[in-house]
């Protein structure tokens, strides 16, 4: 039998030694971590405590070439509240969630004070700690909020926890906004100057070390392994603000009044091809508004219709297969072509009209009647020309979306018809974006040198220019100087004697051609009831500062054609330059007209008023008359003759056709007296002309308007 109190030692003995193992085995365990796992376990621990933050670049700015924000960054923020907050109690919650509500309300007009109240009441009881209020609020809506009760305890206190952001904002909201663009680098979209010069303009981000304190914020540790980020460049656009709004806003009137689907508008710089304004405006059928929402000028290849004339003539100049005072007979305005007839708008008197009228008139059985008695038997010869002067090739846009153009080839068997080349000629069966034709017109006003199209003008880091862009070359000269030469006489008349004559009333020439196109409808051919009005031109013709093409896509309220519809808006561009920039006047009369359209001054004029005079309007005078006091003016073929007048003492002067402040200075300052009857110049003088003036004599003028 065993003894029980043996049996208990044994038992003590044995939970001791147990005791006793376990004891050891933890110390072992503790030097063990101490010595094999110490620098593991620190790490893994520094890790936990210390986390590297990126810090973003400030995006750079775009703007126009005067210094206005095109587009900028600001400061937004993501507003949540710590509503059920230890350090909030209840009696203060209590007392203060009417007042917060209201003042949510008025901050976030998005929900009403009732609305306010209910939600946090509601978050409260169920223990939210991060409540939403607001995406994106801005800086001044935050200032608005710390004023408020309970959030303007401070951070903690007061609950109010702010994550800050930023958005890109355009000051002028939708001027250029397509061009201007956006970029959205998770969905890889990049549209406009915003996606182009994405890389240019987003910066390098920064790092920051930070450590873990309490209540889960971290604070920054600044030590030499924090890496500063480096702000984005700004880029310098070619648009010009106060332009870009006028042309916005002409063609924004326009496309109401013709009750339109879509149109653009594009001004370029002659010399440089920088763009100074681009709209594209696009009917919105729900709100019945216009509003910038595809880049119609670049991304939209459409048939031009009657604006490509130009391209044909010029192929038809350069070749040497017409002279433009030859005449062409159209008979009744109507030619057939295989199976299809090719008509005229409106017959031109009797079917005998010049070349020159041709264009003028925007004939089409002319025109093509032309092309096809050149070009009928090689039409690859016509095509090819086309190829030379650029009319089948993008132009490498700095900016994304350009189509590219289409001009089929008589080797394309599949979409070669016979009625093709005729019809190529007007221009249809071809496709072209506006822009790309706009380029076209500006290298004929450039004396056929081919500039691209820029949208940016200098990458600046501050005031310090990081690029410029010069004008970019695409072709020194897309035909002979005598086709440019002619080709721009051609668009004058189109201005002076043809579609485009509500443009001669301007104060400057301005040399052009309209265009007029019926558009295709899903396969089912064209029809009488869509169209694209267009017109494109330059100015001053004498002296070509400016290039412009307005298309307008579906006019339906009565007017169709484009010297009645797109023409509008380029003279309400033009003249706005005009009016704004002086320099553009200078050689408008520098290309010779058939005429000289500025008449002579009748009668004896004060030197100094003549030159003011026909300075301002650009009139060439061929004579130096600055020493005389009074000269008189003789119009000539295309400059104002000039020529003195002597007033011999003594002898009465010839005054008529003078106004009357001057005719009376002349006649007093001979010791003359003077009555005036009427009003307006003088026509008759009591005195004749040529007699003894006798000192106090008194002489009666007889004025007329």
């Amino acid at each position: 039998m065993i003894n029980p109190k043996t049996d208990i030692l044994w038992r003590v003995y044995l939970v001791y030694g147990l005791m006793l193992i376990f004891g050891f085995t933890i110390i072992g365990r503790i030097i063990y971590i101490q010595t094999t796992l110490k620098e593991e376990l620190l790490e893994k621990a520094e890790q936990q405590e210390i986390k590297v933050f990126g810090i973003e670049a400030m995006r750079g700015n775009i703007l126009s070439v005067d210094g206005s924000l095109l587009a900028t960054t600001v400061p937004v923020f993501e507003v949540r509240f710590d509503v059920a907050s230890e350090l909030i109690d209840n009696e203060t919650f209590n007392t203060k969630v009417d007042s917060l509500a209201e003042g949510l309300s008025r901050i976030f007009p998005t929900k009403s004070k009732r609305e306010y109240l209910q939600d946090l009441r509601r978050e409260r009881l169920d223990g939210n700690r991060y409540m939403l209020l607001k995406n994106r609020a801005t800086y001044a809506e935050i200032k608005a909020l710390k004023k408020l009760p309970i959030f303007n305890k401070g951070k903690y206190a007061g609950g109010l926890i702010l994550i800050p952001g930023s958005r890109r904002e355009k000051p002028y909201k939708e001027l250029a906004n397509r061009t201007i663009g956006y970029e959205n680098s998770r969905e890889n979209i990049f549209v406009g100057i915003e996606g182009a010069f994405h890389e240019v303009l987003k910066g390098t981000d920064g790092q920051q070390v930070k450590r873990r304190i309490n209540n889960g914020d971290w604070k920054p540790l600044f030590d030499e392994n924090a890496v500063e980020p480096i702000n984005g460049h700004d880029i310098i656009s070619t648009i010009d603000i106060n332009i870009q709004d006028v042309a916005e806003s002409a063609l924004r009137r326009n496309l109401i009044e013709n009750e339109a689907e879509q149109g653009c508008a594009i001004l370029m710089e002659v010399s440089t091809g920088q763009i100074v304004a681009i709209s594209n405006l696009q009917l919105d059928k729900k709100s019945g508004t216009y509003h910038e929402s595809y880049n119609y000028a670049i991304a939209e290849s459409v048939e031009p219709g009657s604006t490509f004339k130009l391209a044909s003539m010029m192929v038809l100049m350069e070749d040497n297969k017409i002279r433009l005072d030859e005449i062409i007979n159209i008979g009744n305005g109507q030619m057939n072509y295989y199976n299809r007839t090719m008509k005229d708008v409106y017959p031109i008197r009797d079917g005998r009209i010049t070349v020159r009228e041709a264009f003028e008139k925007s004939s089409n059985v002319a025109i093509s009647k032309m092309v096809w008695n050149a070009y009928k038997d090689h039409p690859e010869r016509f095509i090819e020309a086309l190829y030379g002067m650029h009319l089948d090739q993008p132009l490498g846009l700095d900016i994304p979306g350009e189509r590219k153009p289409y001009i089929k080839h008589p080797s394309d068997k599949k979409y070669w018809y016979g009625t093709s080349l005729p019809w190529m000629s007007i221009g249809y069966e071809i496709t072209i974006t506006p822009m790309q034709m706009l380029t076209f017109y500006n290298a004929v006003a450039n004396g056929g040198k081919m500039v691209k199209p820029q949208f940016i003008k200098e990458i600046r880091q501050g005031n310090i220019i990081i690029k410029r862009f010069e004008p970019i070359i695409i072709d020194e000269s897309i035909a002979s100087s005598r086709t440019i030469d002619s080709a721009k006489k051609l668009m004058e008349g189109v201005v002076e004697h043809g579609t485009a004559k509500a443009l001669n009333k301007s104060p400057f020439k301005i040399a052009g051609k309209t265009g007029t196109a019926q558009i295709a409808s899903g396969g089912k051919g064209y029809n009488k009831t869509n169209y694209n009005a267009s017109f494109a031109g330059y100015f001053p013709a004498g002296n070509p500062k400016y290039s412009c093409i307005v298309m307008v896509s579906n006019p339906s309220a009565g007017k169709i054609y484009g010297g009645a519809v797109a023409a509008p808006v380029f003279k309400e561009i033009a003249d706005k330059i005009y009016a704004t920039r002086p320099g553009i006047h200078d050689g408008i009369q520098a290309q010779k007209s058939d005429t000289l359209n500025v008449p002579a001054i009748k009668g004896k004029c004060f030197t100094n008023d003549v030159y003011q005079l026909y300075g301002t309007l650009g009139v060439i005078v061929n004579q130096n008359m600055k020493g005389n006091t009074w000269i008189e003016t003789e119009a000539q073929k295309y400059s104002m003759m000039l020529k003195p007048t002597e007033l011999i003492s003594g002898i009465v002067p010839d005054v008529s056709g003078m106004n009357a402040k001057d005719a009376v200075f002349i006649l007093e300052n001979m010791g003359l007296k003077t009555t005036i009857k009427g009003k307006g110049r003088v026509i008759s003088q009591s005195i004749a002309p040529g007699m003894a003036a006798q000192q106090g004599q008194m002489v009666e003028l007889n004025l007329m308007m």
